[in-house]
């Protein structure tokens, strides 16, 4: 069940940097992230993924106590048509604790002590919306250690509700079950080989506890002020969540622009819920924290939002080693669920962003030319992780040419965990995204959408990327967005690692290339893709499904393994060729077949 990762990182600002041959449990693997079932995986996808300084536990490989109980669901079962706390769940499967004394032990196997967890885990709504705090309490080495404050209260939205997302009894369909919980554990820390308990105790008055997965951390040192920076709190920044920091933050950022100096936040919790209007805006400067696990910028706007809380990032801009984080309760970029994107960024001079830890925010909206987005985290987001796009607009400054998105964790997304997406605008004179690179990423458990997506662009590059337990779309998506989404021109997908797609949300399946509707902009347009050395691995419905019309695609070396239909099917319709060599389709279930082209005659597959 392990991953044994490659390279070393340095990734999460203020913890211990992880050495090579640190371990990544990856649910579903069989002990490396690219080896499919036989012999047959390619060594290029046996890296796929982030490096993470944490090892993440899936809680149904731990040892159940008391009555508790696995639930999964497994390849080839039926596709629900609505959401449910399996298919949201990583690796499909999660932990019930629902009596007293029930509970799951996982072991510590990272070879290190831990000294901080995230528990991603799911309790109930309440009977009106809006949610709970409940306990649940942890045990180290079989003795009570303390006990973690979960929520609902940023969870169960309700697809479709007639009055509002929040609202259980309005004819929706219920999803967005769970949350992670960030916790630092009290007294010694967890010994390397040792173990946690989670356990439903008398005092814990939540009817259930679905626990899907516990990542566990050693957290080092806070890092220290800068050399020739500007602290916030010398400009009356409250770390200690008292008062609103926004104008502070901002007066220290302009001072500092001025004064050719960097921002330093320490180490607090940083309460931004200003009434002013205004957005904090880094554009020009260096803003460092102390490390994603200590210095923490919290947005509360009142609810309904009357303001955008996104953090705008500019040419010139370096933003490093803090959290994000937000009161928002449901998706509506600047509307009344208090969602918004976690960065926007933009500029023609390019910009950084490192070892961010954004939560409970819409997208991290990434624009502008030359820009990097690296060793980073999101979790529990209502909209996409992140996605390189051209902001919807022919600005200069939004161009989407050249960025990079890469070694970053997703978890939880509400939208495409990582995505590049080119939109022409409804006249046509937005500019194609260009140069889009998603490398070494990591996506599990999207709730919404798909784990990748290239909608459109020229020179896509999607390399080396992990996907694990999409719960609605398809592992990865390739085609173009919308009606006025430009065409994908070209894109290379290669060493990726892409388990399960097909999820509930109509006929998905675990990879799907498409071309522009007929009413787009460009209907006659053509998807160019080249997949080479992915491992496409226990898809719920096919393993690679190519629809609509247009679609010219080169399939070299690729393992597709243990669908639950078909290896290949084209569907009718499709217009284009199909160039296959040294690819594998194996472990196929009775009756399905390697390759179904229902477009023989207008599709021409080649090798």
């Amino acid at each position: 069940m392990l991953r044994r990762i490659r390279r070393p990182s340095f990734w999460l600002g203020g913890m211990a940097s992880v050495a090579a041959g640190a371990l990544f449990v990856v649910p579903g693997t069989d002990g490396r992230a690219g080896a499919a079932a036989g012999a047959d995986a390619r060594p290029a996808a046996a890296t796929a993924g982030a490096t993470t300084p944490f090892v993440t536990v899936e809680a149904e490989t731990g040892t159940l106590g008391g009555g508790a109980a696995v639930r999964s669901l497994k390849p080839g079962a039926a596709v629900p048509s609505v959401a449910t706390l399996e298919t949201e769940a990583s690796g499909n499967s999660l932990v019930e604790l629902k009596g007293t004394s029930n509970s799951v032990t996982l072991k510590n196997s990272s070879g290190k002590a831990a000294n901080s967890l995230v528990v991603r885990a799911s309790i109930p709504d309440s009977a009106t919306g809006g949610g709970i705090d409940a306990t649940l309490d942890l045990y180290v080495n079989g003795t009570y250690r303390q006990a973690i404050t979960l929520s609902s209260k940023q969870a169960w939205n309700y697809r479709d509700a007639t009055t509002n997302p929040d609202d259980p009894n309005a004819g929706g369909m219920p999803y967005r079950f769970y949350n992670e919980f960030p916790v630092r554990v009290t007294g010694t820390a967890i010994p390397a080989g040792g173990t946690i308990t989670l356990r439903k105790d008398s005092a814990n008055t939540a009817a259930v506890y679905d626990v899907d997965s516990v990542d566990l951390e050693n957290v080092g040192a806070a890092r220290t002020q800068p050399a020739d920076s500007l602290s916030v709190v010398g400009y009356g920044a409250d770390p200690n969540f008292g008062t609103d920091s926004t104008a502070a933050i901002q007066n220290t950022v302009n001072a500092a622009r001025t004064q050719g100096k960097s921002v330093w936040i320490p180490p607090g919790k940083y309460l931004t819920n200003s009434l002013s209007g205004t957005t904090l805006n880094f554009t020009g400067v260096t803003v460092e924290g102390a490390g994603m696990w200590y210095t923490t910028i919290y947005r509360r706007p009142p609810l309904p939002a009357t303001w955008r809380s996104q953090i705008l990032v500019g040419s010139g801009t370096t933003l490093r080693d803090v959290q994000i984080d937000t009161n928002a309760v449901w998706r509506g970029v600047g509307g009344s669920g208090g969602a918004d994107y976690g960065i926007n960024a933009s500029g023609a001079g390019g910009w950084l962003v490192e070892r961010i830890w954004t939560r409970h925010t819409d997208a991290n909206w990434l624009s502008g030319s030359n820009g990097i987005v690296r060793d980073s985290r999101t979790a529990d987001s209502y909209g996409d992780g992140f996605n390189i796009n051209n902001s919807n607009t022919p600005n200069p400054d939004k161009l989407g040419y050249h960025i990079t998105v890469q070694n970053n964790f997703a978890r939880g997304t509400g939208d495409d965990s990582f995505a590049t997406y080119s939109d022409a605008g409804a006249s046509g004179t937005n500019g194609q995204v260009d140069g889009a690179k998603i490398i070494d990423n990591t996506a599990i458990a999207p709730w919404w959408a798909n784990g990748l997506r290239i909608a459109g662009g020229r020179n896509v590059e999607m390399t080396d990327n992990l996907v694990n337990s999409v719960s609605s779309n398809s592992a990865l998506d390739i085609g173009v967005f919308g009606d006025t989404g430009h065409p994908l021109e070209s894109a290379t997908v290669s060493g990726n690692v892409l388990i399960g797609g097909g999820g509930w949300n109509g006929v998905r399946h675990g990879v799907r290339i498409s071309s522009p509707a007929s009413t787009s902009l460009y209907p006659d347009a053509y998807t160019n893709v080249t997949l080479s050395n992915n491992v496409l691995r226990g898809a719920f419905r096919a393993g690679l499904y190519i629809d609509r019309k247009n679609v010219n695609v080169t399939l070299t070396g690729n393992t597709i393994d243990a669908p639950a239909d078909q290896g290949i099917w084209v569907a009718s319709g499709v217009t284009g060729t199909g160039t296959f060599s040294g690819n594998t389709i194996q472990n196929l279930r009775s009756g399905q077949v390697a390759t179904q082209n229902d477009s023989a005659s207008t599709f021409d597959i080649t090798g």
